[in-house]
């Protein structure tokens, strides 16, 4: 379980929100407690766990109406350019804030299968065949909507950088 459990609660984090991340995580650890017979060795454990975790968030959404993930705590982490989030001016703070929400928001426009590909291979790292197994999906298909789910991104992030309509010109 400690071996999993941040890659379990940022997989439940991304699809139902981190004020439930800690809830399907729990989830997640009892059905494969329960379920260890279940598992054959023809992936990874890890993508097995994964794959409990992404089913146990999509039964927790089943349950409730949707809402946004919660900004993620920053301290400790650096970014991009070696400073620690922490001790940033608070103007870049917000425009960093920003930019993760409006992020956020265009992630969400991307339809399910889309956004969990890109998730777990752009975010947390697996390997196709993981996602295979995760997602229940075909290799190719995977590989596939990965492909689309990238270019949807860069279209919807391309397309509307602001998210509000700016005044027509007459």
């Amino acid at each position: 379980m400690s071996r999993h459990q941040d890659v379990v609660l940022r997989v439940a984090a991304r699809i139902v929100g981190e004020d439930e991340s800690a809830d399907v995580a729990q989830d997640t650890f009892l059905r494969a407690f329960h379920r260890l017979d279940r598992f054959r060795g023809e992936a990874t454990f890890r993508a097995w766990v994964l794959q409990i975790a992404r089913n146990s968030a999509l039964d927790a959404l089943a349950a409730r109406a949707r809402r946004p993930v919660v900004r993620e705590d920053l301290e400790g982490r650096t970014d991009a350019e070696g400073m620690t989030m922490s001790s940033r001016t608070p103007v870049r703070e917000l425009d960093e804030r920003e930019r993760r929400d409006r992020l956020r928001l265009k992630l969400r426009l991307l339809t399910d299968p889309h956004r969990a590909v890109l998730l777990l291979r752009d975010v947390e790292g697996l390997s196709y065949e993981e996602i295979a197994v995760v997602t229940e999906t075909p290799l190719g298909s995977v590989k596939g909507r990965l492909h689309r789910a990238r270019g949807e991104l860069a279209e919807l992030l391309r397309r509307n950088t602001y998210d509000w309509e700016l005044p027509r010109e007459r």
